[in-house]
């Protein structure tokens, strides 16, 4: 997986819907995940496109395998993912994912439905961060 700064860059130079096939392109790069993890339990809630985050990886790293039904929402969600894949739980729980993420400009980017469950992935995203990082 790119590293959030390698998808930035090359981010910039992009408009409109060479924008989106590089969301597209990220969601395919993503880990694939089998389909007896998209479970109720997995699922994030508030997406308008069924979103599936399950964490894997070894103690104190985190490591993510997610997945949607719609190619520019896993892009968004792998966008996410990138952010936080195979860092230290501590500094994931600690981190400001949003800004982060701020660069890309996703509500004016792309529409309402697409982006509204960002802040609940997120929060799983840290939650599950800040489980592993109390040990």
């Amino acid at each position: 997986m790119r590293s959030l700064s390698d998808i930035e860059e090359e981010y910039e130079f992009l408009e409109g819907d060479e924008r989106y096939r590089l969301l597209i392109e990220l969601g395919r790069e993503l880990d694939e995940m089998p389909d007896a993890l998209k479970t109720d339990a997995t699922l994030v809630r508030g997406c308008s496109a069924s979103v599936w985050v399950y964490p894997t990886g070894e103690p104190g790293r985190l490591h993510f395998l997610a997945d949607s039904n719609a190619a520019i929402t896993k892009g968004i969600v792998a966008l996410v993912i990138s952010a936080v894949q195979d860092r230290p739980a501590s500094e994931v729980a600690h981190m400001d994912i949003h800004a982060a993420l701020a660069p890309f400009d996703l509500k004016n980017q792309l529409s309402s439905n697409r982006t509204q469950g960002v802040p609940n992935m997120i929060a799983l995203v840290k939650e599950h961060a800040a489980r592993i990082a109390a040990g």
